[in-house]
């Protein structure tokens, strides 16, 4: 897929970003998670961010539409998830002596991210597969 232009790309990113960011925040604060608990909150966010980035490829009209493709990956999904936050409640879990906590949480998010995404992948045929790779390679 080609990108958009850098003058149309930059504030499509931002506010994509933005608004990610912001439903990253509302839900973190409407669902907080006690400092030496399981952050399941960014866990969830994380897992459901992956699965929704895996699945913008099968989508006809975010394929046709770079400046969408974009906004939608790259901004919204890309303020949405959080590698820095979960980073972060990682090294607090270990440094107040949550060392189980914060091993289950950094395998488990990476599992997770990592599965949601080829659970998605799944639900395509191979056919389907085969020709969204063929598209893209067009391009």
């Amino acid at each position: 897929m080609t990108r958009p232009p850098l003058r149309q790309g930059v504030p499509v990113v931002a506010l994509g970003g933005a608004l990610g960011a912001v439903a990253r925040w509302a839900l973190s604060t409407a669902h907080p998670d006690a400092a030496t608990a399981f952050p399941w909150t960014v866990f969830g966010i994380n897992v459901v961010g992956c699965a929704l980035l895996a699945v913008l490829p099968a989508v006809a009209v975010v394929r046709r539409s770079p400046a969408l493709a974009v906004f939608l990956g790259t901004g919204v999904l890309g303020g949405f998830t959080t590698m820095s936050t979960a980073s972060e409640q990682t090294a607090h879990l270990l440094e107040t002596g949550h060392a189980t906590t914060a091993l289950a949480y950094a395998a488990g998010t990476l599992l997770a991210a990592v599965g949601a995404a080829a659970v998605v992948d799944r639900l395509s045929t191979p056919q389907e597969r085969l020709t969204l790779e063929d598209e893209e390679a067009d391009e």
